[in-house]
This record gives structure tokens, sequence and C-alpha cells, in this order.
């Protein structure tokens, strides 16, 4: 894949290109009376850097390409994806359709993790490290989604 390429895939887990998606979701779902989802995905990705910088600090590890530099594990970009468009498409799965919203939050991950590794910035454990590192955040987004649902109908 062309760099230019691998570098747009990268760039979707930019903090000024995910965060305004999940800002604008958490919006929309708090206007159609979805507060504690939309907090809860707010406050998800709030507690992303307070779980990956500490975790970089700690580990160290050096880049594919670059081995003299340190803090590649896990990837704060991949983290920054996952929570952003995962946590979005929760909060809009009652009005989008149910996998609709999921399967392209799960393509724009991808994307952004194929960018990262193909580009050179991330080995692929440090991808799956993110991953890992953000799911029970997000499931705790989908519980407050469930619960608002269940409680308001």
């Amino acid at each position: 894949m062309p760099d230019a390429v691998t570098e747009r895939l990268s760039d979707l887990g930019n903090i000024p290109v995910a965060v305004p998606v999940l800002a604008l979701a958490a919006a929309y779902a708090a206007l159609r009376g979805n507060r504690r989802g939309a907090a809860a995905a707010v406050v998800a990705m709030a507690l992303v850097p307070a779980l990956v910088v500490p975790l970089k600090a700690w580990t160290g590890r050096p880049g594919p390409l670059e081995p003299w530099a340190a803090g590649y594990f896990p990837s704060g970009h991949t983290a920054t994806a996952f929570v952003a468009y995962t946590g979005a498409a929760l909060l809009l799965r009652p009005y989008a359709g149910r996998r609709r919203p999921v399967a392209a939050a799960l393509v724009l991950t991808g994307a952004t993790a194929t960018g990262l590794v193909l580009r050179g910035f991330h080995w692929p454990l440090d991808v799956l490290a993110s991953l890992l590192l953000c799911t029970p955040l997000l499931l705790a987004v989908r519980w407050s989604c469930r619960s608002t649902r269940r409680s308001s109908g």
C-alpha cells in the first residue's frame, strides 16, 4: 500500500478526526434522550489517555522503524479510534440500524490499525493491546446504552 494511503488511514486515529465523530454522536444521542449512554461514551474517551499514557511510560517499548524512540506500546491512535468510532456506533445503533454503525466503526478502527502497522508506526501487538485495553470501556458504554433503553421503554 502506498505511504500516502497508509498515512491517511493512520490519521483516522488522530484526536481532531476521531473525537468530533464521538462528540456529534453523543450530542445526537443526548438530544434523543440517551444522556446516560452519551455521558458514558464521553467518559470512556476521556479515560483513554489515562490508560494509555502510563502504559507507554511504563513499557518504554521502541517503535518498528525508530528503535531509539520509546513509548509505542500500546497504540494511542488505535485506542482513540476504537473508543471514538465504536462509542459513536453504540450511541447511534438505536437510530441507524443495529449492524451498520458497528460495522462502520470496526472498518474505521481496522483501517486505522492497518495504516499504523503498514506505515511502521506500531507493531501489531501495540494495536492489539489497545483494542484489549479499551474493550472494557466500550462494554460499559454498551451497558449504559442498554440500561437507558430499558428504563425509557
